[in-house]
């Protein structure tokens, strides 16, 4: 009789932790993200499958998706501030899951009937269909990036309340969801596609995305009903009691609690620019309408301008301008140097690893050292790494030749010389994609030296501890630090930024992508991170001063007035 309320009590903790807010949020995250990787992974491949031997497709689609998210992050922020939580979550979902499923529709349907299609109206009929496919796609990628504003930058907060560290927590966890996704989607998806086709990749993806939609919808009203804090805005009182009324259509129970306490952001302040970005006059004309876009953009950069972690914003944008990633670049660099995509798959998979020790690394020196020092001790960690890259230059067998023009391949194909391309058949991409075994080494590539390559993906994985660890404490940096009805455009920009310098490091490699001027974009790339991390050293020594270098002194959290709150220590 003794043991049985000791029993009940770890009961009602085991059902409290499996109907939380907090696990259902990893739930509904680790739906949306594996149909994220699974997409991503499958569009580029399809569209390399549709244009030959061509990676021209996948760049278009790659340049539109950038452009967008560049062009259109702020006003998508906004669009997230000034509405309802709920009606933003599901109406992104809806949007997302919508398109992923009518692209593979259609994909499936130009697999089906390619042939018939490329005759008709001298091929215009299938050009459309591409068109329409890079089109639709694009709207499903904004649709997730304002999925990923809204929940991860927004719910996530009101959900951890004022705690810190079950905030840290939080991120770090669905980080690890992120990594976990991340080689697993693609793996499950290039092996339907290898064993099947195309095709049924295409139906697969289609088929999860409509089904995840309706448990995602799910999960996302649940969430919803057990934090009424989510209903609540600051600066939308009449939206805030048509949600409320929703939550509790009693009015006595509104009085047992105050969500809106809990909503609130981890510093109080006001913002000049949101006023600007708010205040809309009673008569709008129709010139006024036009050019709202404009001025809301206008609006949402001079906001994250102003901002107090504006240089830890853009230290983290300039970690994006860089080669030492395992995207298409340097695994289609990796496949020049005579690594097979066994070897990749195993070095993707250490990657993930790597990264995932990133996150737990990031909760534990976050509470031994502060969250503004996690990210000094982390940047410091990914340039020591990333110093191997820097020796594997000037390694032996490194290809490195300065002596052969950088640009030599494009002027070659603008004079119409048939030239060596990176990666020397489209099979090379799909079987890297796939995961699975090459064909046997050639006599060639038993004689290389692996040195450089070697030292050059030693310091790729070991870097991913720094660097996933740095990318969570600007978020959290920015979850803690941005006024709630900002939230949504400032993380808005800072997708935008970090677009920016993606696309830059795309056009880098466009001017010079031969193997011979690799090294030269490793020096490059470890120039911008050196570059970003510096920026953030000057944030954190701006925060806290001399006490930076002292990991028990306590930090003080920043306002967004630039001012440090003594009240509160992050």
């Amino acid at each position: 009789m003794e043991n049985s309320p000791a029993k009940k009590t770890c009961c009602e903790s085991l059902q409290n932790f499996f109907t939380s807010s907090k696990l259902l949020i990893y739930m509904g995250h680790a739906m949306s993200t594996w149909g994220d990787r699974m997409w991503n992974f499958a569009v580029a491949v399809f569209l390399v499958e549709l244009y030959g031997d061509s990676l021209l497709l996948t760049a278009v689609y790659g340049l539109v998706v950038a452009g967008s998210v560049l062009l259109l992050g702020a006003i998508i922020g906004d669009w997230v501030d000034r509405n309802p939580r709920l009606k933003v979550a599901q109406t992104s979902l809806v949007v997302q899951n919508s398109c992923v499923i009518a692209c593979g529709g259609l994909l499936m349907v130009v697999f089906h009937f390619k042939a018939q299609l490329a005759e008709l109206y001298n091929g215009w009929l299938l050009t459309t269909c591409y068109i329409l496919v890079i089109s639709v796609a694009n709207v499903a990628n904004l649709a997730s990036t304002a999925m990923s504003i809204t929940i991860q930058r927004d719910w996530v907060v009101v959900v951890a309340g004022q705690d810190s560290s079950k905030l840290a927590d939080m991120n770090a966890t669905l980080r690890i969801i992120d990594q976990l996704t991340n080689i697993l989607a693609p793996m499950l998806v290039g092996q339907i596609m290898a064993f099947g086709s195309h095709f049924i990749g295409c139906g697969f993806i289609s088929g999860w995305n409509l089904l995840s939609m309706f448990l995602e919808y799910m999960v996302l009203w649940k969430v919803y009903q057990k934090t009424p804090a989510l209903a609540v805005k600051s600066g939308h009182k009449e939206q805030n009691e048509e949600e409320l009324k929703q939550l509790s259509p009693d009015p006595e129970s509104k009085t047992t609690q105050n969500p809106e306490e809990s909503s609130q952001p981890m510093i109080e302040a006001t913002s000049p620019t949101l006023k600007v970005m708010v205040k809309v006059p009673k008569k709008q004309s129709r010139c006024y309408k036009v050019t709202e876009p404009l001025r809301t953009l206008q609006a949402g950069w001079k906001a994250y301008y102003n901002q107090s972690i504006f240089f830890a914003g853009i230290s983290l944008a300039f970690l994006y301008m860089t080669v030492l990633g395992f995207d298409c670049i340097t695994t289609g660099y990796a496949y020049t140097q005579g690594l097979n995509g066994s070897v990749l798959s195993l070095l993707m998979g250490a990657s993930a690893v790597s990264g995932i020790c990133g996150t737990v690394a990031f909760t534990w020196v976050r509470k031994k050292c502060g969250l503004i020092r996690t990210g000094f001790i982390s940047g410091v960690a990914q340039l020591l790494s990333l110093m191997l890259c820097v020796f594997s230059v000037f390694a032996p067998g490194s290809p490195m030749d300065l002596s052969v023009s950088p640009f030599q391949e494009v002027y070659a194909q603008v004079i119409g010389e048939k030239t060596l391309p990176m990666i020397e058949s489209i099979e090379g991409i799909l079987t890297i994609g796939n995961l699975t075994t090459t064909s046997p080494p050639s006599e060639e590539m038993l004689s290389r030296n692996y040195v450089s390559v070697s030292l050059l993906f030693a310091g790729v994985i070991a870097a991913r501890v720094g660097l996933w660890s740095f990318d969570l404490t600007v978020t959290q940096l920015i979850q803690e630090n941005v006024i709630e009805s900002e939230r949504g455009v400032i993380n808005g920009v800072q997708n935008s930024m970090n677009y920016l310098l993606d696309l830059l490091h795309f056009i880098m490699v466009i001017l010079a992508p031969n193997p011979e001027a690799f090294g030269l974009l490793v020096i490059i790339s470890v120039s911008f991170v050196a570059t970003g991390h510096m920026m953030y050293f000057y944030f954190a020594f701006k925060s806290l001063g001399p006490r930076l270098f002292l990991c028990c002194s306590p930090e003080q959290k920043v306002r967004t007035d630039g001012n440090p709150s003594p009240d509160n220590a992050i």
